[in-house]
């Protein structure tokens, strides 16, 4: 393997730069079959250690942060260098887990709202397979209502104290660091005393706790805040400007989460639980690959499938060119989750009672798969807010009444007060 990395000019075709490409993945990366590929288990450390091993290979080939800028360890390219990437490494193993919520969404909003010495470091760190981003948003109280954080952030001399709490952060046992929104005034409405912070997870005053979900997986942590000491360098943006960080951090999760973000490196699925049920497949192994209606519901999901994959070309197009505004992004979140859940739900109705009682068929993972099929729809918030989201931000419709606009956050009334 080549131990140094290429560097890339913009002056590169995207035949060429394809070209060298497939060249580089045939002699570096481990090939697979795209058919049945091996999936990483993200509540394993395994599985992250193998990521930033495979991570590192492409950084020295010449080959990681393609569109992310080059003074900050990336290519400088854009997204059509990438996709043709992704076509030819389809059938190499890839860092797939990195991608969300790493470089996706993590790695995207320090590069829109860093401070530079953040950019220089914490992005060329991720793109080198040194360091993992994650992030520390949702509370235990929140619910969907993100701008009401309770974690508060006080200044002392010179320091930042933050105490409080963060739940449902994904994979963050794997990571380095973290985006973290607190609380920093509470004599102003809740959107405007908010400050985002970049947490390294190694800090003294972070407790950190596996949260053990429905399905036995054990990917989400809870992490607990007592004293943490923080400096100005950790402030992204503003302070009590947290707010417009938190926007564009979701408008990059939003578009992770649908599958349109340029910044994904690779394709397919990060692990076995966001693979495509192969609906096809299970109506030949339970005998209905003639029932009618078997098939009428195959093909609805299998349409589905394709409509969601044009969509993410026409809204990520629609949004380069300034014909939809970013936050369109949320139409490929929102029907991203409804197309899972539906394809989800399809391969449980084909399944029958193998997808729910383990007859030896190998169908079970149908069933523990429909445990959590509701993820996607809270993923980036949850479908309801996503369809505010285009309601009021896309279509311009009036904006939803909030007995707390304009009100202080010290006083809103909370809980049962």
């Amino acid at each position: 393997m080549t131990d140094t990395a290429i560097s890339t000019g913009t002056d590169e075709s995207v035949a060429d730069f394809t070209m060298r490409a497939r060249a580089w993945l045939a002699e570096n990366m481990p090939r697979i079959d795209p058919d049945n590929p091996p999936f990483s288990v993200r509540a394993e450390e395994k599985s992250w250690e193998r990521a930033r091993h495979l991570q590192k290979r492409l950084y020295q080939g010449g080959f990681a942060g393609i569109c992310f800028p080059r003074a900050y360890g990336g290519l400088g390219l854009d997204q059509a260098y990438q996709k043709a990437f992704n076509a030819e490494c389809r059938c190499y193993e890839m860092p797939l887990i990195l991608n969300t919520p790493s470089f996706t969404i993590c790695g995207a909003t320090i590069l829109d709202m860093g401070s530079e010495e953040q950019k220089r470091a914490r992005i060329s760190a991720a793109i080198r397979g040194d360091e993992v981003l994650c992030q520390l948003l949702s509370e235990p109280s929140g619910g969907s209502d993100l701008a009401g954080v309770l974690t508060r952030a006080d200044r002392v001399g010179d320091k930042w104290i933050i105490n409080g709490a963060k739940t449902w952060s994904t994979s963050a046992f794997a990571a380095d660091y973290g985006l973290m929104l607190a609380r920093t005034d509470w004599t102003v409405p809740k959107h405007e005393g908010l400050t985002m912070f970049l947490v390294p997870l190694n800090a003294a005053g972070i407790t950190m706790r596996r949260i053990t979900e429905v399905n036995g997986n054990e990917e989400f942590c809870e992490e607990f805040f007592d004293g943490l000491e923080l400096g100005d360098d950790a402030v992204v943006g503003a302070v009590n400007d947290g707010w417009t960080v938190a926007t564009r951090q979701l408008h990059h999760e939003r578009r992770a989460v649908g599958g349109g973000s340029e910044f994904a490196s690779g394709t397919g699925a990060e692990n076995a639980n966001e693979m495509p049920p192969d609906h096809v497949g299970l109506a030949a192994a339970t005998g209905q690959l003639d029932d009618p209606l078997v098939q009428n519901l195959a093909g609805r999901a299998l349409v589905r499938r394709t409509v969601k994959s044009q969509l993410i070309d026409h809204v990520s197009a629609s949004i380069a060119n300034g014909s939809l505004p970013p936050n369109a992004g949320t139409l490929i979140r929102l029907f991203h989750a409804e197309t899972t859940e539906l394809e989800i739900d399809t391969a449980l109705a084909i399944s029958g009672t193998a997808g729910v009682v383990d007859e030896g068929s190998g169908l079970l993972d149908i069933g523990v798969r429909y445990l959590s099929r509701q993820t996607g729809s809270l993923g980036g918030g949850s479908s309801e807010m996503a369809r505010n989201v285009i309601g009021e931000r896309v279509l311009g419709f009036p904006r939803e009444a909030a007995a707390d606009r304009g009100m202080p956050f010290n006083q809103v009334k909370r809980g049962r007060t």
